[in-house]
């Protein structure tokens, strides 16, 4: 492809962007009918031999892949949380694109690096999050992984090496040690205490209270019943909105627990920190002034499209020393120095993109406001629903909605409540996802696309109530 060809097709392509998004609603959210293999089968099964036009790429994107595609910003999109776009973001990403960086270090690109810290340090304060995680404080500061899944292994590799006082890694010995979740906190925990060597007979599932958060007194007693059997506590997951009902845990009783036998407490808030842009949500942010690290993700609320994980710690020295290998060829004066981050050691992998600008076009290009008028509509609208859910005797709500999550159910039973959400998504005009509270299965009601609007939610509502 030549330049004046790329300018070319480039137009086209933004201008086809800029179609699907104005018009997703013309779509159904999802294709059920679809079999595994379709889409495989519909495409020639060898290379080609010969070059194509750009415009028989993009009808077979339309022809092909666009009917093989669940819309996840779809504004009838209520299934697992939200992952939002925005022109700016997708702007910033083709700017990513051809620029090529690859950020792993200060010297390979030095705006990369120092963008990505000033972004940080602008959330920060957007969010209303403690001073400590900023970059200018003795021992925090913050980094862009690609997910909360990065995220948790990072600070569960960081927890580690601390709890063994670096020892982990020459002797790979993690055999005491031991951490602390809930059922209800996101399954990258366990997926991370895999990966980090500890198995899942010393991952403690603390039980929960009636609102489905992690109950502190059960932490505190399994933590001291492990301590009594010989074993090592080093690491407890607090979730600020769990994955299934966006129950809180009660992070600033668990801090006490942690800080008084010097476990690592990691703050999981991937979708409901966001809340924090809103100033009336800022009680999500409650005990994060005693975690040692935190996450939560712009990607899913805020309009930046994935991938975009703000992950901050007040432990970088225990981050760094988990996770930072120096090969000569990748020896800088300006890092050596400690003039200049190196990102490539906050993180698994070595390579980075130049994630940041997509936080720079979007709060320079549309500001903070739309973005929390975007969520205070979003909440207003999932209390709405509650009054609707409320006045149709044949559903409940299972669990507290605070924000923009209901959790409801028919009171028929399980094998009904199962049967209505595979009947509403076989529809494809809405996409709910199922979970389980207290053994009861549950229709989540996710309300956090872009696009969304009072009749979107109000023909959702009213699918489900015309299938039953």
């Amino acid at each position: 492809m030549t330049p004046e060809e790329f300018r070319n097709n480039g137009y086209a392509l933004i201008d086809w962007i800029t179609d699907y998004i104005e018009g997703v609603e013309q779509f159904p959210v999802s294709n059920s009918a679809l079999q595994p293999g379709a889409i495989r089968a519909a495409l020639p099964a060898r290379p080609p031999t010969t070059i194509e036009s750009f415009d028989t790429v993009l009808r077979d994107l339309d022809t092909v892949i666009m009917p093989g595609l669940t819309h996840w910003q779809h504004p009838s999109f209520f299934a697992y949380f939200p992952s939002n776009s925005s022109y700016s973001s997708i702007l910033a990403e083709l700017a990513t694109a051809g620029l090529g960086v690859q950020g792993m270090s200060w010297i390979t690109s030095p705006a990369c690096t120092e963008v990505e810290t000033l972004m940080l340090d602008w959330m920060q304060e957007l969010l209303g999050l403690p001073e400590r995680f900023r970059s200018d404080s003795p021992t925090g500061g913050g980094v862009i992984h690609g997910s909360a899944s990065e995220a948790t292994l990072a600070a569960i590799l960081a927890a580690r090496w601390r709890a063994t006082g670096g020892a982990v890694n020459s002797t790979g010995d993690t055999s005491k040690l031991v951490a602390y979740t809930t059922t209800q906190a996101h399954s990258s925990i366990e997926k991370g205490l895999r990966i980090a060597g500890i198995g899942v007979d010393r991952m403690r599932m603390v039980p929960i209270d009636a609102t489905f958060a992690m109950r502190p007194d059960e932490l505190q007693r399994m933590v001291e019943a492990d301590l009594a059997a010989g074993l090592s506590p080093f690491f407890v997951c607090s979730s600020r909105g769990t994955t299934s009902s966006t129950a809180f845990d009660p992070t600033p009783a668990i801090a006490e627990i942690c800080q008084t036998h010097g476990l690592w407490l990691h703050v999981d808030a991937a979708m409901s920190g966001i809340a924090a842009l809103v100033p009336e949500f800022r009680w999500v942010n409650d005990g994060l002034e005693f975690a040692d690290s935190y996450c939560t993700n712009p990607h899913k609320w805020m309009g930046i499209n994935f991938d975009c994980d703000l992950f901050w710690t007040a432990d970088r020295a225990a981050l760094l020393g988990a996770l930072s290998i120096l090969p000569e060829y990748l020896r800088s004066q300006a890092a050596e120095s400690g003039a200049a981050l190196d990102y490539r050691d906050w993180q698994i992998p070595l390579g980075r993109r130049f994630r940041s600008l997509k936080l720079w076009f979007t709060l320079r290009c549309d500001g903070i406001e739309p973005v929390r008028e975007m969520i205070r509509e979003h909440v207003r609208l999932t209390q709405l629903l509650a009054d609707w859910v409320q006045a149709d005797s044949r559903f409940e709500i299972i669990a507290p909605h605070p924000l923009n999550l209901l959790c409801i159910r028919l009171r028929a039973g399980n094998e009904a409540t199962d049967s209505l959400i595979d009947r509403a998504n076989a529809t494809g005009s809405a996409l709910f996802t199922r979970t389980v509270l207290d053994g009861k299965s549950c229709l989540r009601f996710s309300i956090g696309a872009r696009l969304t609007e009072q009749r979107h939610v109000a023909a959702g509502w009213a699918l489900l109530q015309s299938l039953e």
